[in-house]
């Protein structure tokens, strides 16, 4: 928001050094802020008393908020003409899906420019690709249009509706017409049709008010400078380290509004950092690793902030109990951390676009991505054996990451031929923005088809090494009881020992029981073994000398890595390739196991042991993140009617199942809607407002065709990356 809030503090106590032994009961702040506005206004009184006319500077509306109407009018524009409006909303929507909001304010003044203020609105109110939002600040005649990158009408569409149907409008004052004429326009020319002479009703140059400098607005006035006095007053006494996140309406925010922001953020910036780095990987492949450097470097420094974010979340959600401060302030970190991240890919989102010039080179990709999903549909078949042949040999629990990657890549294949075959039908039709936006989807979809395809390999080679490093552990661990059970009674041997015995002996009758009844899960037996092999370890570290127990450790730290590093990349992949349907929980158990298993690595030459101790902490994060996200995608709705369908009912489909479409939303390929509420307006999955999920552009659904609501995204984070638009004076 633009401007800031009053926080509360309670009153607290300190000794009076007048009077020693004795508490001196310092104001609270309510009461010094009662005190100063009394006082002013008596000042407000006198100053009303003697006629105060002198006009104030114009300050700039915040942002607004549009909650469940499509209009807010702050400065009586509309009058009683607002049924018209909406009347001319609704059949601009029930024609062409696509849905007007109209905001209507004193000034955007205090703002770097209008469309600054209006798309912050946009992406605060989590607008879609069909949502259009018409903001007129009329104390400073200017407006702005504010549409999504991928808007049904172009450039010079736009720039036609605004010059033959709003700035007619405005110019003499019509404000209600402004709409009007332009929903009526927006209608004509989505159905291709010219554009008629606008209907305009001139009307007050000053609405909702008369020329002059009333008494009552002189009040106001002062009380506004009363409440920043309180302000200021707040601010120095309170003394804390991180503003306050403010809520429209002044409001700061509470902590759970804060913990819902901070999640959001955490999801929306992560899938943006993911698909930015996917585009990377096309311009690398189409232009090379130094045209794109600029680029990867972008995302790599994203990279780095979303990870200080996710740490924090980390300390927020493990066990150490910590203070209401602390909390707030971690998640406001977090947000503003997440809003960096975004902000560096958004700086480079233009010239990246420069570079692919993917528009005008559209018939081409669609050639190469033809080749690629056919090569990648080809596998498919031998993909499903392995993982038949997996379930053979392994539990469900063992392959669960990968058992429906067969499905799930023909799904994504299928969404690319839809995208692809759309894109072209676009092409035919001269309408190269559209079909780019068809190609874009069809690429992504397409890498995820490999990432799903090549992830079963990758599960099947894990799987299989952990089988293998299994008999080497039950090697060493007969021979640690040997020499456990030959301990004596006393003097080296602890009380203990008999107890760490029985309990490997159990381990190891259990293990062998296991591996001679398959299906087995070799990674959780390894687990269990390691465990076990630790606790010897620690047992008969006095009776080892250095060098066998140097040895011991760093056969254990390679076995726990390699662990740790399967269990990364299985939960990298899973929630990667299902992203649409994965919470912040499970991201941030991600994040802070591949973290740890940096550190591990790094801690390696210098430390063994604490690097055994972290890369063990590694891959129990990664299994908590794998079993998060499987809940996460247990729990997605795969009801196409809760979405909408991004080729509108149609497409091929392959398996007897759907066009592709939920496939692509619950691998994060489209977004939109989904990420509402501030979360993700507009079509680059990045922050935006953060305001949550949930929600979307308003009461009415999007669907059908390109922009239904949702699109592909693309290099860059939110922020006013996803929308275009135009706007001036009038």
């Amino acid at each position: 928001m633009l401007d800031g809030n009053t926080p509360h503090v309670s009153a607290s106590e300190e000794m009076d050094p007048m009077q020693p032994g004795h508490p001196r009961i310092r104001p609270t702040i309510s009461g010094l802020a009662v005190r100063v506005a009394a006082l002013v206004a008596i000042v407000a009184l006198a100053l009303v008393g003697t006629g105060l006319g002198a006009a104030a500077p114009a300050r700039a509306d915040d942002p607004v908020n549009f909650g469940e109407s499509h209009i807010v009018d702050t400065v009586g524009a509309l009058g009683d003409r607002e049924p018209e409006v909406v009347a001319a909303l609704d059949a601009l929507f029930a024609d062409t899906q696509i849905d007007l909001f109209v905001a209507y304010v004193s000034s955007f003044e205090g703002v770097d420019d209008p469309s600054t203020w209006a798309d912050y609105t946009a992406v605060d109110n989590g607008f879609g690709d069909n949502d259009v939002l018409l903001a007129v600040a009329t104390k400073d005649r200017q407006y702005q249009l504010s549409v999504a990158t991928d808007f049904v009408l172009d450039e010079a569409q736009l720039a036609e509706v605004q010059s033959t149907a709003i700035e007619p409008s405005l110019r003499v004052n019509d404000w209600a017409g402004a709409a009007i004429n332009g929903a009526t326009a927006m209608q004509q020319s989505v159905a291709g049709e010219p554009l008629s002479d606008p209907v305009i009703t001139p009307g007050d140059a000053s609405p909702g008010g008369g020329g002059g400098f009333p008494n009552w607005i002189a009040v106001l006035l002062v009380l506004a400078v009363v409440g920043g006095i309180i302000a200021v007053v707040i601010w120095a006494l309170r003394r804390r380290g991180t503003a306050p996140v403010a809520r429209p309406g002044g409001a700061e925010a509470s902590t759970p509004e804060l913990k819902r922001d901070a999640s959001s953020a955490l999801i929306a910036t992560d899938d943006a950092i993911k698909t930015s780095g996917q585009e990377v990987g096309f311009a690398i492949a189409q232009y090379g690793a130094d045209a794109a450097a600029p680029f990867q470097a972008a995302v790599g420094a994203a990279t780095a902030k979303l990870s200080e974010a996710f740490t924090l979340q980390q300390r927020l959600d493990d066990a150490e109990p910590d203070t209401e401060d602390q909390v707030r302030d971690w998640y406001r970190q977090i947000i503003a951390l997440c809003t960096e991240a975004n902000r560096l890919l958004d700086e480079q989102a233009a010239d990246f676009d420069e570079l692919r010039k993917l528009e005008a080179n559209a018939p081409a990709a669609a050639a190469g991505l033809e080749t690629e999903l056919g090569a990648i549909d080809a596998r498919l078949d031998q993909a499903e054996a392995r993982v038949e042949e997996l379930s053979t040999r392994y539990t469900p629990e063992a392959i669960a990451t990968v058992a429906d990657n067969p499905d799930q890549a023909a799904e994504r294949l299928t969404f690319a031929t839809n995208a692809l075959a759309e894109a072209r039908a676009r092409l035919a039709a001269g309408e190269p923005s559209a079909a780019a936006v068809g190609i874009r989807a069809a690429e992504e979809a397409v890498d995820q088809a490999q990432l799903l395809v090549d992830a079963v390999e990758r599960l099947a080679a894990d799987l299989q090494r952990a089988e293998s490093g299994i008999p080497a552990v039950l090697a060493d661990l007969d021979t640690d009881l040997a020499t456990a059970r030959g301990l004596p009674a006393a003097g080296q041997a602890s009380a203990d020992v008999p107890g760490v015995i029985a309990r490997t002996e159990q381990t190891l009758i259990e293990v062998r029981a296991a591996l001679a009844a398959p299906p087995v899960n070799p990674v959780e037996l390894l687990q269990r073994l390691e465990a076990a092999n630790a606790t010897m370890d620690a047992t008969l570290q006095g009776v080892r000398n250095a060098q066998v127990q140097a040895e011991r450790l760093q056969a254990a730290l390679t076995q726990s890595l390699q662990a740790a590093r399967s269990q990364v990349s299985a939960a990298e992949d899973f929630i990667t390739a299902r992203r649409g349907a994965v919470g912040a929980e499970a991201r941030t158990r991600l994040a802070e196991a591949g973290r740890l298993t940096a550190q591990a690595e790094s801690l390696v030459a210098s430390d063994p042991a604490a690097a055994l101790a972290v890369s063990q902490r590694a891959g129990s994060l990664a299994a908590e993140a794998t079993a998060m996200a499987r809940r996460d995608v247990d729990g997605f709705s795969t009801d196409s009617d809760d979405f909408g369908d991004f080729f509108g009912g149609g497409g091929v489909s392959r398996r007897g199942g759907s066009n592709g479409s939920m496939g692509a939303v619950l691998g994060g390929i489209l977004i939109g809607q989904i990420l509402g509420g501030g979360g993700g307006g507009g079509m680059f999955g990045g922050g935006g407002g953060f305001g949550g999920m949930g929600g979307g552009g308003g009461r009415r659904s999007s669907g059908g065709g390109f922009g239904g609501g949702r699109s592909p995204g693309s290099f860059g984070g939110g922020g006013t990356r996803g929308r275009r638009g135009g706007g001036g004076r009038f």
